[in-house]
């Protein structure tokens, strides 16, 4: 009876094991080539993305490069599958100037496009982005070093030529990158802005990301899966009643 058991134990045990081993193995594969978690860390992209939001990328969206894949290993140059993103998606890619920092911004400029901000205003192909005044935004540190927590961000509605919407914020009149020159996107390349943008280095800023190439793109952002306030630490779950934004838990990124 003794060896019985312990035949059935060892059964048992192995069982587990391999149980274990096929979802692991499982996960590793979804997250390779299907969806990836990534978290907010800075506030260029408030109000749409917040510090402390947790979201599913889909690694599918744009097809597969080497920084695409986990250790970023050259199996292969410039994408396989590829579908290009659309303007007004919103991007987590490989930043061009640092291959081991990823950024998220918004899509807004495509390959051949003319994109330039002219007092605060976006203009593509020379024409005048569509946008009108909504509430402002009250909270959440929207502007860095400016006290915006008792007082109201400027908040505006963007509509892109391919009918996209979103809500952009305007932390300061006459702001650093709000008169620029005009920026020819390359072939291969597309121009990201992030939603704060007068609090986002992004494709205006040449020496931190400028243009960015297709093969840079890792994946689209699709859903917050969890939200955390700003400053809040995810695994003091006890914290959790107060501290988790619950209205934005499984909601779609747009």
């Amino acid at each position: 009876m003794s060896v019985t058991s312990g035949t059935k134990s060892e059964s048992g045990l192995g069982e587990t094991i391999r149980v274990v081993i096929h979802a692991l193995l499982i996960a590793l594969v979804i997250r390779t080539f299907l969806f990836q978690p990534f978290n907010i860390p800075s506030g260029s992209m408030k109000a749409t993305l917040l510090v402390g939001d947790y979201l599913f990328v889909s690694k599918y969206s744009y097809g597969y490069s080497h920084y695409s894949i986990p250790l970023s290993l050259p199996l292969f140059s410039g994408r396989i599958f590829a579908s290009e993103p659309a303007r007004g998606d919103i991007v987590v890619f490989r930043q061009p100037k640092d291959d081991s920092v990823d950024f998220i911004k918004r899509v807004i400029g495509l390959p051949g496009d003319r994109i330039q901000m002219r007092d605060g205003l976006l203009y593509i192909n020379d024409t005048p982005v569509k946008r009108e005044r909504v509430a402002d935004f009250v909270g959440e540190n929207a502007c860095g070093g400016f006290d915006d927590n008792a007082r109201g961000v400027k908040r505006w509605k963007e509509t892109l030529p391919n009918g996209v919407s979103y809500e952009t914020l305007d932390c300061r009149d006459n702001g650093d990158y709000d008169n620029t020159i005009e920026y020819h996107v390359p072939p291969g390349h597309f121009f990201m802005m992030g939603d704060n943008r007068d609090n986002s280095a992004d494709s205006r800023v040449e020496s931190v990301v400028g243009y960015v190439p297709f093969e840079n793109l890792i994946g689209r952002a699709q859903m917050i899966f969890f939200s955390i306030g700003e400053g809040e630490s995810f695994w003091m779950f006890w914290r959790w009643p107060t501290a988790v934004r619950w209205n934005r838990l499984f909601s779609l990124v747009r």
